[in-house]
């Protein structure tokens, strides 16, 4: 045990904490020893500052602002950043990681809920629901709508998976039962995983052409960065669907509305190159109904938010009682994450 009352500093602001912690959470946070909270709406380098002095841990999420590489130097008895959301590329410097600081992070436990969102859109696009309800509310008649939209069967499909995550194998984990096959593109991925997840490794070029969905989970990176262009989306068999929750980086966002313009493909995405999406972005025109667009939404539920708040502030609890962390990053991991 720690034997001085560690203090906590909560770089939350109030409407993350209101997304982050319920009671029962805020109750066990508050058991751990001295909690200084965050106030208002932002917060600044300033606030960071203040509320880390003599601070053992922090908790952080959306809007916490990125840290200084030289935090530690400041702020010696800092050991580790909890952070309630996914990514912490643009938080944490690496330099703070060869300080000695510790990070855990709670990006599985976002991973359900991006997956279930994945799989409904497969759903939603294999049959055509989204074109039987436009049809009849334009006055379709019934029989006739119901024969202008093909129906398929999700577990006939072949899916492809590109990046092997938490996400992605959360994606995979859902789609098998389905009896879909499913094939993954990602270079840490061994064969002896891939059976074990009940998958097919494959390259990307493949898995383009013999998908009849794509979902991208893979991070930014630099080998990343734009992998999808004209040319691979050109490899798309006709009537393909595309769905993106990832990152709009990943993807040459021209060459993937001139693909949609086309009505060659089908899309449906929940990431894109200028967020919030301007009101007039040709994804929001109405005549586009090969594509389904959705405000940067597939990690967020409820029941999510609360777990990624609880499962940060046990982390803090293990850390104060000396027990191995369960959601630790390492720097090794930090290369090649989101």
């Amino acid at each position: 045990m720690i034997k001085q009352a560690p203090v906590i500093a909560v770089l939350l602001t109030e409407r993350t904490r209101r997304m982050m912690l319920d009671d029962a959470a805020t109750a066990r946070l508050n058991g751990l020893g001295e909690v200084r909270w965050a106030a208002g709406a932002a917060i600044d380098a300033a606030d960071i500052d203040r509320l880390l002095q003599g601070a053992t841990a922090c908790l952080t999420g959306w809007g916490t602002p990125p840290f200084d590489p030289a935090l530690r130097q400041r702020h010696p008895r800092l050991s580790l950043v909890a952070h309630s959301a996914g990514s912490i590329r643009t938080l944490v410097p690496a330099r703070l990681f060869d300080d000695g600081l510790r990070v855990s992070h709670a990006a599985s436990k976002i991973a359900a809920s991006v997956a279930e969102f994945v799989v409904a859109e497969a759903l939603l696009a294999m049959r055509g629901i989204h074109r039987l309800h436009h049809q009849l509310r334009s006055g379709g008649e019934w029989l006739d709508v119901r024969a202008a939209v093909p129906q398929r069967l999700l577990g006939a499909r072949t899916i492809g998976i590109v990046g092997a995550g938490y996400v992605g194998r959360a994606v995979m984990r859902l789609l098998v039962p389905f009896g879909c096959r499913v094939l993954v593109v990602d270079p840490y991925l061994n064969d002896s995983e891939a059976a074990a997840l009940g998958v097919v490794r494959t390259g990307l070029d493949d898995a383009l052409a013999q998908s009849d969905v794509i979902s991208l989970h893979a991070p930014v990176l630099p080998e990343t960065r734009g992998m999808i262009g004209a040319r691979e989306l050109a490899l798309l068999r006709p009537g393909a669907l595309f769905i993106n929750t990832a990152r709009a980086e990943l993807v040459d966002e021209a060459a993937l509305l001139a693909e949609i313009r086309s009505g060659r493909i089908e899309a449906a995405l929940d990431v894109f190159d200028n967020e919030p999406l301007p009101q007039d972005s040709p994804f929001r025109d109405s005549g586009l109904i090969n594509v389904t667009i959705s405000p940067h939404a597939a990690g967020h539920t409820e029941e999510a938010h609360f777990a990624q708040g609880q499962a940060m502030v046990d982390e803090i609890g293990r850390l104060l009682h000396e027990e191995p962390l369960h959601y630790e990053v390492s720097r090794a991991m930090l290369e090649r994450m989101a």
